[in-house]
Formats: C-alpha cells, sequence, structure tokens
C-alpha cells in the first residue's frame, strides 16, 4: 500500500476551516496517514504555502515522527519537543509548530507533505526548512501530501 495523507478536516483540494487559520484559532488541522513501509525509521512533514508573495512560505515543520505513530490530532502543541521524541521547527513566522494560513489576498494553496525516510533524524529542535531538508536529503524512501485551499478575506464590518 502506499502512503496517503488525509485530513478530516478538508479533503485534498477542498477549503481548509477558518479554525485552523492563523486568524481563526491556528490550531493544527487533524492529520490521518496509512501505508508507511515497515522499512521506516521515522517520518517528517513540511507544510508550506507556494503562492505567498515572497517566494514558498513554510507554515509547520514536524519530525522525528515515529513509525508507529498514524496520526496527528488537532491542536499539537507549539513546543519544539513533543511525547515520543518528535519535534518542530520554526515556522515564516519565527514561531515553533504549526502556523495557520494567513493569506494578504486572494485563494492560497497549502501542501502538507509526509515524508518516509530510512533513518531517525539527528536534527535539534526548532529547526529551519533548510536544516530539515538537508537532513532529509538522501533518505526519503517515500512521500505524499495534501493540499487544501484557503482564501483571504477582509474582516471589516461592511
Amino acid at each position: 500500500m502506499r502512503l496517503k495523507l488525509t485530513s478530516g478536516a478538508f479533503n485534498h483540494g477542498g477549503k481548509i476551516p477558518d479554525r485552523y487559520s492563523r486568524k481563526g484559532g491556528d490550531i493544527s488541522p487533524p492529520l490521518e496517514w496509512d501505508g508507511a513501509a515497515d522499512h521506516g525509521k521515522s517520518m517528517a512533514l513540511i507544510a508550506d504555502d507556494p503562492d505567498a508573495p515572497s517566494g514558498t512560505f513554510v507554515h509547520w515543520l514536524l519530525y522525528r515522527i515515529p513509525p508507529s505513530v498514524h496520526e496527528m490530532k488537532e491542536g499539537v502543541a507549539h513546543t519544539s519537543e513533543l511525547p515520543g521524541g518528535m519535534r518542530q521547527g520554526r515556522n515564516g513566522f519565527g514561531d515553533i509548530g504549526y502556523g495557520g494560513p494567513q493569506p494578504p489576498s486572494g485563494v492560497h494553496r497549502y501542501f502538507f507533505k509526509l515524508y518516509l525516510l530510512d533513518t531517525e533524524l539527528d536534527l535539534h529542535a526548532a529547526a529551519s526548512r533548510e536544516e530539515l531538508e538537508r537532513a532529509m536529503k538522501g533518505h526519503i524512501l517515500e512521500q505524499t501530501e495534501l493540499m487544501g485551499r484557503f482564501e483571504h478575506r477582509n474582516t471589516r464590518a461592511a
């Protein structure tokens, strides 16, 4: 079975609910996956927005996910170290953990990319995307993604 990533909060290509946006609560959406091969040693997750005006914007870095874990429940703590040895990096807002959608205008796409790795990354907590990608290089066995959309809305009263 191939690696597959889903969410109970939105479908692939669907609208990400407001509660998972920066202004709507800034809580991470629930994610589930299956099909992780027995030969994987760990997993990593990168969530980003390639439609950001300044270039791809990082919304979440999660790594050292044990292969026995098959989901991330809604509202992962904004801490660099998580139970089971999992770690989170810095998002584009400069914070640890998940940072929800906050596009300046229009509709943006948000990609949640899950990587199955042949190693447990020896990477410090609060790492940058560049550090995570460098550590994963040559260790990716399989990858999958889930994409959701979020639209900027003017919050002023009409």
